[in-house]
């Protein structure tokens, strides 16, 4: 049961959640769910339009209607009693119109007799639930009125001395203690499947002869998350285009025809529906691999990261958790194809969120020990994940010249291959005259400009964060180790971007170094050709090198 009021039924999230109801029931699948509106008539000070709830939710797709008076014990029992019955008996949703009354302000600020006139409040203070249940108990000699004014006077004298014990108990005096639930505590899981051989042999079909060929990143993780799921048999991957199609970029390709519908779900286009699925099955056991098609679409749907999945340890403390790890296609680079929508080069949302773990993987390997890593940490510790693939590096094979097939990686199947854990950062060459640091599409960018500078005799090394929520700052300084410059090289905008509190980081603990950032221009991204103007480039990377070099 989902319970709201007549105001908060026209939130964005609360119509997105209607409609994913009906769409499912429509369809046939069950949906034993009972929306509950308590329609007191009026939203803070903004009166809902008489009939509005009523004349939105009667007539509505896949919801059953039913209204009752919430002010009087019998209808509403009636009411919630029909509602359970249609629920569970039909398995659809029921959409419960409760009449109610509001006898106070919105909050302990809000005096109502502001803007509210003195009859209506009047009129409201008549329908009173507590004194239209003592009047049907008194007329049905249930109670007496005295044993009813005896009653409430106890009820008040318990309530008082619950509040005189919550105000005895214990506060949070310190940071730490404030902070410590944000982090989920860990959980004793159950052990994953070990699938044999001959099990990922028939899973893998004719795939298993090019297991031992180098492979491009996008293919790389669709065979991931195929081990994944057969070792996991909680994990359900949800989202638009999973299914048949295999995804917008073929990473879902054939995981429902090997697990099905039941664990490989088409969801209807809507972010907010998409992740809430996710919360609502991690609160019952799966562990949700969520895919969102564009890192742009993600703003559609934040809050259900922001405000739901990152804080329920936080305001439960540590009794109630959301771990999934959340699949999101993004960052720049793309050729002929995108705009602002599918071109999206901004991951502040993700960054001020705490607790959350944001992985941003720059090659196909890597992908794959990190997608290990995210669903050990989702599993075991009960973390929300954000798991970024660079579109651009989806299919790329090439680095320096075409053919030479040095961003491909033969696939390792679990057990083989060393894993990435959580804050372990890679490291390309050992130079001591610059390090450049970076991640994702920059990693890509930054090895060719190595090679570049390498010609010129300067001896670099290039650090790929991997992790860039947390970000661990010990492993870091240890990986910039002697180099005595240090460029940071963002594919995001400017500002907001990861850069800001990377040089915050370096100036505070390597003060001995001279600094450099190159960053996206605070644009969003054009069409066509234009569309990497305003990024970081080979060639202004290995400008922004020279120049830090240039500086004694």
């Amino acid at each position: 049961m989902a319970s709201f009021g007549d105001a908060s039924a026209n939130h964005s999230t609360a119509q997105g959640a209607f409609n994913t109801a009906g769409w499912a029931a429509f369809q046939g699948s069950p949906m034993p769910l009972i929306f509950l509106c308590e329609d007191n008539g009026i939203g803070i000070s903004t009166r809902t339009p008489t009939g509005w709830i009523e004349a939105q939710f009667r007539h509505r797709a896949g919801l059953h209607y039913i209204q009752c008076d919430g002010t009087d014990l019998v209808s509403a029992y009636a009411g919630a009693r029909e509602a359970a019955d249609h629920a569970r008996r039909t398995r659809r949703p029921v959409f419960l119109h409760m009449a109610t009354v509001r006898l106070y302000g919105h909050a302990g600020s809000d005096v109502q007799g502001a803007y509210l006139p003195k009859a209506l409040i009047e009129s409201d203070e008549a329908r009173d639930p507590l004194l239209k249940g003592a009047a049907l108990m008194a007329g049905q000699g249930w109670m007496t009125p005295a044993e009813i004014a005896e009653a409430y006077e106890e009820i008040g004298a318990t309530l008082a001395r619950q509040a005189e014990a919550a105000i005895r108990r214990p506060k949070l005096t310190t940071p730490a203690a404030v902070m410590e639930s944000i982090v989920p505590p860990k959980r004793e899981v159950a052990r994953p499947n070990t699938p044999s051989a001959e099990d990922r042999k028939a899973m893998f079909g004719s795939d298993a002869q090019a297991m031992d060929k180098p492979q491009h990143m996008a293919r790389l993780l669709s065979w991931a998350l195929a081990d994944l799921m057969l070792a996991h048999r909680e994990i359900v991957v949800a989202g638009e285009d999973v299914g048949p199609k295999g995804g917008v970029y073929n990473v879902t390709a054939k995981l429902h025809q090997r697990f099905g519908s039941a664990r490989v779900v088409n969801t209807l286009l809507d972010e907010q529906a998409i992740l809430g699925l996710a919360i609502g099955m991690a609160h019952n056991g799966f562990l949700p691999m969520p895919e969102i098609q564009f890192l742009a679409y993600v703003h559609n749907a934040e809050d259900q990261i922001r405000g739901e999945a990152a804080t329920l340890s936080f305001f439960s403390n540590g009794q109630y958790t959301n771990p999934m790890v959340i699949r999101i296609a993004g960052l720049g680079y793309q050729k002929g194809f995108g705009g602002h929508f599918h071109n999206d080069n901004s991951l502040a949302v993700f960054r001020d969120i705490p607790g959350l773990i944001l992985a941003v993987p720059s090659n196909g390997r890597d992908a794959v020990a990190m997608l290990r890593e995210c669903v050990r940490l989702a599993r075991e510790e009960q973390r929300v994940v954000v798991f970024v693939e660079p579109i651009a590096l989806y299919m790329t094979r090439d680095l320096h010249e075409e053919g030479d097939g040095l961003w491909t990686s033969v696939y390792e199947a679990p057990g083989e291959g060393a894993p990435i854990r959580l804050g372990e950062v890679g490291v390309h060459g050992d130079g001591g005259d610059l390090a450049i640091v970076t991640y994702g599409n920059g990693t890509y960018l930054s090895r060719q400009a190595e090679k570049l500078l390498a010609a010129d005799g300067v001896q670099a090394r290039v650090i790929d964060l991997r992790w860039l929520g947390p970000v661990d700052e010990d492993r870091l300084v240890a990986a910039v180790g002697e180099a005595k410059r240090i460029l940071i090289v963002d594919e995001c905008r400017i500002t907001g971007s990861q850069s800001e509190a990377l040089m915050a980081t370096f100036v505070e603990r390597t003060p001995d170094k001279k600094l450099k950032r190159i960053a996206a221009d605070d644009s969003f991204i054009p069409l066509g050709k234009a569309a990497t103007l305003t990024l970081p480039s080979r060639d202004s990377i290995v400008a922004a090198a020279r120049d830090l070099l240039s500086k004694e």
